[in-house]
C-alpha cells in the first residue's frame, strides 16, 4: 500500500484542471456584480453528520486563487463531525471566495463522502483482523485522491494501477483457455514473469477452481460474488494455502459476517465509485465590509 498525500504534485495539476474547467473565462457574474476591492468572511458547514476528507484540499485551491485568502481549518482532515458544525473559515477578497467555491465545494463533498463510508465499514468490521481494501472502480483522474480519503479512516488501497499486481480475472482465464492454458497454468506462468516479491492473485467464481489455484501457487485467491456459506466452504478448502480475498455483493448489514469467516481482505468497490457525497454549504457571513 502507498502512503498518498495532498503534497503530490499531481493534485496541484488537478487543481489546476478543474478551476481551468470551472473558470474557462472568468467568473463574469460576479466579476459583474462584486466589487473588486470588497472584503469579505464567510463559512463551510456540514450539514449532516460525517467524516471529513479534503478540508486540506480546500485551502490549496483557494491559495490557488488568491494566496491572500486566509483559510482556516477549524477540523482536520479525518475528523467526525455532526450537522451543523463550522469545519472552515474564510475571509479575504469577496471575488476570490465566490470564485472558489464550486470547485472546493466539489472536492470536499465528493471526498468527505468516500471516507464516511470507509469509516462505516470499518466501524462494522471492528476489531476483525481482515484489511478493507478499495479498487480501481474509480472517477477517471481523481484516483489518487479516492485512494487518500479511503486510506484516511483506516482502508486500505487495493493496486493503484494495473502496474502494479497481477490480478488474473474471468476474461483473462476465458482467453486463456482459448490459447490451451488452464487456470494452474496460468497462475505459474505469472509467478514466473513477474517478481518474486509481486504477489499473484486470481478471481475464482466457484468452489471447484480452488484446486487448481492452489496447484498453480496462487499467493492470493480472490471469491468472487460467492454466499456466506461458499466462502465459509473456501476458507476451510484453501486451508492457509494462500491469502483470501472477498468481493462482491459485500454491504454494511453483512461485512462483519464475512469479516468473521477466516478470511484476510476485503474489497469493495462501492467505497469509491458509489459513496454519496456529504453535504456542506458555503454563506458569506452577515457582516461583510469594503476594504
Amino acid at each position: 500500500m502507498n502512503d498518498l498525500s495532498l503534497d503530490d504534485r499531481r493534485i496541484g495539476d488537478l487543481i489546476t484542471r478543474a478551476l481551468q474547467e470551472d473558470l474557462p473565462d472568468g467568473d463574469i457574474t460576479t466579476d459583474a456584480l462584486i466589487a473588486e476591492s470588497l472584503q469579505t468572511r464567510a463559512r463551510i458547514t456540514a450539514k449532516k453528520s460525517g467524516t471529513v476528507a479534503g478540508a486540506s484540499l480546500v485551502q490549496r485551491v483557494f491559495h490557488h486563487i488568491d494566496d491572500s485568502v486566509v483559510v482556516t481549518l477549524l477540523v482536520q482532515d479525518g475528523a467526525t463531525v455532526e450537522n451543523g458544525n463550522v469545519v472552515i473559515r474564510l475571509e479575504g477578497n469577496a471575488r476570490s471566495i465566490l470564485t472558489g467555491e464550486r470547485v472546493s465545494m466539489n472536492f470536499l463533498q465528493h471526498l468527505s463522502g468516500i471516507a464516511t463510508l470507509t469509516a462505516q465499514f470499518c466501524q462494522a468490521i471492528g476489531d476483525s483482523s481482515v484489511t478493507l481494501l478499495d479498487t480501481r472502480k474509480t472517477t477517471p483522474g481523481l484516483r489518487h485522491l479516492e485512494k487518500w480519503a479511503v486510506q484516511l479512516v483506516g482502508g486500505s488501497n487495493h493496486r493503484m494501477s494495473l502496474s502494479d499486481g497481477i490480478l488474473i480475472k474471468d476474461n483473462h482465464l476465458d482467453l486463456l483457455r482459448e490459447q490451451g492454458t488452464d487456470l494452474a497454468q496460468a497462475c505459474r506462468l505469472a509467478k514466473s514473469r513477474v517478481s518474486h516479491e509481486m504477489r499473484v492473485c486470481v478471481e475464482i467464481e466457484s468452489l471447484d477452481q480452488i484446486p487448481p489455484a492452489l496447484d498453480g501457487q496462487a499467493d492470493v485467491i480472490l471469491l468472487d460474488n460467492m454466499s456466506l456459506a461458499q466462502i465459509s466452504e473456501a476458507v476451510r478448502l484453501i486451508n492457509g494455502l494462500a491469502l483470501i480475498e472477498v468481493s462482491g455483493g459485500v454491504h454494511l448489514g453483512n461485512v462483519r459476517e464475512i469479516a468473521e469467516t477466516g478470511i484476510d481482505y476485503i474489497s469493495i468497490g462501492s467505497l469509491t465509485h458509489s459513496a454519496p457525497a456529504m453535504d456542506f454549504s458555503l454563506r458569506i457571513d452577515s457582516d461583510v465590509c469594503p476594504a
